[in-house]
Formats: structure tokens, sequence, C-alpha cells
């Protein structure tokens, strides 16, 4: 194979990767991008200019649908690779990717029927391409790409904007500087009148990316010729002008072998007495080979910026493929190790939530800093002290027999009830800490990039981490409880104890002993017994915090996983495998990322080692 051949036969390979792996006409990335900078060949013209008698004749095969109006109503992404000699000539369709067709009569139903398919019976048209591969000996390597003809007027059972429909369809390929525009026209009409020329003018207005095709030389009224137009006198092109013979519809017809017909075109321009001197440069397998040549010259034109994109492709490949991870192995301690390195990485960022290094550890300070100071003061101690209620349990307390100098029985009932509703807000504090606590968890799952590959274990972890901090809750509140209970134990003595200093320094005692039951009596003791909760409350204030990070923010930070480590280390190599089982999608997404890779750096290769060759 020559080096023009290895070139052309790489952009092939490289642009079918492309379509296989859905790069193609995919937006705006770096792989279709590739795509596009690959150079092809757009075949533009009128209805009925012969577009397709001349892509049969490229291909050598009769192949392609036939009628009267609108006929190519999607565009057609034909790729020829050359094959060895003595090969079986066969055709592929990407959407068919494992049935080969060695009868084209077959190839032409598939073409109208996908054609159906996104279009319906109807005379629409879809910018959806079809792909469709030929493989053969008789074919030089060559992408073109078969359009809808252009059309000046909507036909019954077309829509009005169809006229306009096909044209931007048209321009959205032949405006791309890399595709190498194949004008059509019949050479029976004025060319000046030809819808490919007016259309390739204003795309390629220097005329670097068009060649001109003249079809129907043979059709054309006797005397008359198309010299000046093959001779670039009409309308000047940078290329010259390829003049082709198709066959006739009796041909057709007849179903003539394209061997045949394009002998016979050989000869129509040896023996023509107005082309004859040009009948080197004429015809459909001059055509192929002149497209074949100028493809190889814009190919080494454009091996920089094709391998810098490849190279960039390479780059972003390989950047996602670290993102979605490497395939897990198989062995029971690889995959064991696997486990335990994701649970570590999950573990990394939670700690990192908790210690500031993320947002919504700060959330838990939120609850020793104003949720439960908050809930403290709504207590309901003005009511459970009220006069009313003083009198009354202090009365209860005395029995049948009155205090004589201090109610004590009726003030540590006060105070044990004042701190029965301590318990509230201890608890309370627990259950905010461990909501902030569960939601750190499942913000960290969700923010491990290493875990996003497996749902089963995500799953696992977050049931693992909730009923560890389950068990941590329960403990908390178990010691902010027995807190609040310490307090009612044992009140400080040394505070009631400088209580009657206090009154003494009022100065009138005897009047304390005559008001023994009167009502100031009652406000006094209501009053020391506030004041009391008041210490106490201060010192819950203090201590509730210090038991509940104790109890729940210290063992999430240094046992969050313990339990689930010694259930992993029980683990068959099957349930491990269950535990490590991927997202399909994203076990599919890993798989065409690696064909790319692989696709990406064979062409790296291969551009390196042919594009230079001599």
């Amino acid at each position: 194979m020559t080096t023009m051949e290895s070139l052309i036969g790489l952009v092939n390979r490289i642009q079918r990767a492309c379509t296989v792996l859905g790069d193609y006409g995919g937006g705006e990335n770096t792989f279709s991008s590739l795509w596009e900078a690959l150079p092809s060949v757009a075949v533009v013209g009128g209805q009925s200019s012969g577009k397709s008698s001349v892509l049969e004749s490229i291909v050598g095969r009769d192949f392609l649908p036939r009628g009267s109006g609108i006929v190519t109503r999607r565009p057609l992404v034909l790729q020829l690779h050359k094959t060895e000699q003595s090969s079986q000539e066969y055709a592929e369709f990407l959407h068919l990717p494992r049935r080969r067709f060695t009868d084209f009569a077959m190839v032409r139903k598939e073409i109208e029927d996908e054609t159906e398919r996104i279009t319906g019976k109807t005379k629409q048209i879809s910018p959806v391409p079809i792909q469709l591969s030929i493989y053969s000996p008789n074919v030089v390597n060559l992408t073109l790409i078969d359009l809808p003809g252009l059309t000046k007027v909507a036909v019954e059972g077309q829509p009005e904007s169809i006229v306009q429909d096909i044209e931007t369809m048209v321009r959205s390929y032949v405006e791309k500087p890399n595709c190498v525009i194949l004008a059509i026209s019949p050479a029976n009409q004025d060319i000046a009148t030809s819808d490919a020329i007016k259309l390739a003018r204003e795309v390629d207005p220097t005329g670097e990316r068009t060649f001109g095709v003249l079809t129907k030389l043979d059709l054309m009224d006797k005397g008359t010729n198309s010299l000046d137009v093959l001779e670039g006198r009409s309308y000047k092109l940078q290329h010259p002008w390829v003049g082709v013979v198709n066959r006739s519809q009796a041909d057709i017809n007849r179903s003539v072998d394209m061997i045949v017909a394009r002998r016979k075109e050989s000869e129509y321009f040896a023996t023509s007495p107005d082309y004859g001197h040009l009948a080197s440069k004429m015809g459909s397998v001059y055509l192929a080979k002149l497209l074949s040549q100028h493809l190889e010259s814009v190919i080494r034109a454009r091996i920089p910026s094709i391998t810098s994109l490849i190279n960039k492709s390479i780059d972003e490949l390989e950047s996602e493929m670290n993102l979605l991870g490497r395939p897990i192995a198989l062995d029971a301690g690889a995959q064991l190790y696997t486990i335990l390195e994701l649970c570590r990485a999950f573990d990394r960022i939670f700690k990192e939530h908790l210690d500031g290094g993320r947002p919504g550890g700060d959330r838990i300070y939120g609850v020793f800093d104003h949720q439960l100071p908050a809930a403290l003061r709504k207590l309901p101690f003005d009511r459970h002290l009220s006069l009313q209620n003083v009198r009354r349990v202090v009365s209860e307390a005395d029995g049948y027999q009155p205090h004589l100098i201090a109610p004590e029985q009726g003030y540590r009932r006060l105070i044990e009830g004042s701190l029965n509703y301590f318990r509230g807000p201890a608890e309370a504090s627990v259950d905010a800490v461990h909501f902030v606590l569960k939601e750190l968890v499942r913000k960290s799952i969700g923010e491990t990039q290493e875990l996003k590959r497996f749902p089963t274990l995500q799953a696992e972890i977050a049931a693992a981490a909730n009923e560890a901090l389950e068990r941590f809750r329960d403990e908390s509140k178990k010691t902010v409880i027995r807190l609040v209970d310490m307090e009612s134990s044992y009140l400080t003595v040394d505070f009631f104890r400088r209580l009657p200093q206090e009154a003494d320094k009022g100065g009138n005692p005897a009047s304390t002993t005559a008001d023994r039951y009167a009502e100031g009596h009652f406000r006094r003791i209501g009053s020391n017994v506030s004041s009391y909760v008041g210490m106490v409350s201060e010192t819950l204030r203090n201590t509730i915090p210090k038991a509940v990070v104790y109890c729940q923010v210290r063992e999430a930070k240094q046992s969050l996983l313990n339990y689930f480590y010694t259930q992993l280390a029980k683990k068959e190599g099957k349930q491990l495998s269950q535990m490590l089982d991927e997202d399909p999608a994203l076990m599919e997404r890993r798989l065409q990322c690696a064909k790319r890779l692989e696709l990406y750096k064979a062409a790296r290769d291969e551009i390196d080692s042919v594009s230079w060759a001599r």
C-alpha cells in the first residue's frame, strides 16, 4: 500500500471509529471536533443532477435508491475502504454493526428502510446521517457524504420550508473548512444556473475546496459541447473540472455492470472528437483518483492540527478514565483492598467536613451555641416556680407537720421537678447533632469520586455509617441524661448554706420567722430555687456539648466504620464482588473511553509511522 493510501486509509479508520463510538456530530467537544478536523468530500448538486450515478461510478456498485423528486432524504456518510485484490466486496451499516451485506440490492433497500424509519413514508428530510462503509478492492480510500439534492420548489407532500431546510442542511456540511465540495452540475444545463456552483461560490469563494463535475455530457444537443466549462473558461476553479458519463436509464434498467459502464465511459472520452484531448483527465475513475490525491495533500497539511487534537483527546480521556477508575480485579484480596481504600477515601472526606476542611461541621457548633441555649431559655420555670405552685409543693412536702426553719423537702421537690425539664434540651441536642452527622455522611458519600462507580457499596457504607451513628446517639443520650440525673441526685450544699447568711445580712430575722407562711416566704423559696436552677443550667450548657462531642463527634471521627471493617473481613469473594457491582451506565462509559483511548493512541502511532514516509 502506498503512503497516500496509508494516510487516507488511516483517516477513514479514524472517521469510522469516531462514528462507531458516537463522536461524530456529537456537540461541542474534542471528539466531534476531531471528526470535523478530518477531511471528507461532500457531494452537492440539484435534484436529478446525477449525484447518485457519480457516487455509484466511484464505488463501482449499483447501491443507491433511485426515483423522481427527493430520493436522498437523509445524509449518507459513505466510507470507502480499499481491500486486497482478491477479497470479497461487502458493506456494513453503523446501525447494523454485525451484519455484512454482499448483495448491494439489499444495501439499497436498507438505505430506503432506514430513511423511512426516521422520516416515515413522507417526503420529509432529516439531518440524522446514515453511516455506510463499503470494503472493496475496486475503490480508493475516501469518505464521501451524499446530501439531499438542492431544489427550488416544494412539491406535493413536502412542507413549504423544504427548499430552505435542504439548503441549511447542505450548508452545515460544506461550510466546514475541512470539507471538500464535489459540485455536480449537468452539462445539458447552463452552468450559470447550477445550484451546486452557486452554493460552492458562497461558501468557498476562492474555489480552493471545490471540485466541479459535469455529468450527462452524452446527452447534450448535437453540435454542442462543454469545453468552455471543462477547460475553465466559463467558470474557473482552482482544481480542474472533470466530466463523467453515467449509465443511461436503459443501462440501469438492464442492470449493466458498473465495470462495463466504466469501460464504456472511457471509450466515450477516448473516441469523442470534442473531448478526446482531455480523455486522460475525464471519467469517474480519474475523479476518484483526483479526489484521493487531493485528500492526501490536505491530510499532510492538516497532520499537525490532527495530531494536536488527538493528543488533546488522549489527555481528556485519560483524565476521565482516572475519574471513572480502573477495572476491578477479580481476586477477593484485591477486591477487599479496593473496598477498604474506598472506605478510607470516604472517611477522609467525612473528617474534612467535621474539621472544617469542607463545610458542614460548623452546624454542630451551631447546635451548641444557638439551639441548646435557646431551648434552655424556653424551659417553663416561671410556671413551675410560680407562687401558687411553690406553695402547693412546699405544703404537700410538709405533710401534717409544718416545717420548722426551712422546707427542705419542698426545696428538693421543687429542684428535682425543675431539673427534669433539662432532659428535653439535652436529648434534643443529641438528636440535632445526630441529624447533622447523618447529613455529613450523605454528603461525603456523594463527594467521594471513587465511590460514584459503586452504588451498592455506597448503600452499604451509608447503612454501616448510619448504624454506627445510631449507636453513638444512644450512648450520647444515656450520657447527657446521666448528667441531668447527677445534678438531681446531689444538690450543691454550699449554695443553700449561704442563704441564711444572706438573710441575716438583711437585718430582720424576726421578720423572716414571722413571715414563714406568708406570701413573701414562698416567693423567696421560688427565687432561691430559680437561682440554683440557673446555676445548674449554666453548668449543663457547658457539659452537654462536651458529652455530645465525646460520645458522637469524637467517636464518628475515630471509629465510624470499625464495625463495618470487621464484617468485611468475614465476607466471601462473591459477596465482595456484589459490593463492587458498578453502575451499568458507568461501566459502559468506561468501556467507551477505553475504546476511544485505544483508537486515538493507535491513530497517533500510525500517523507518526506513515505521515513522513517517502
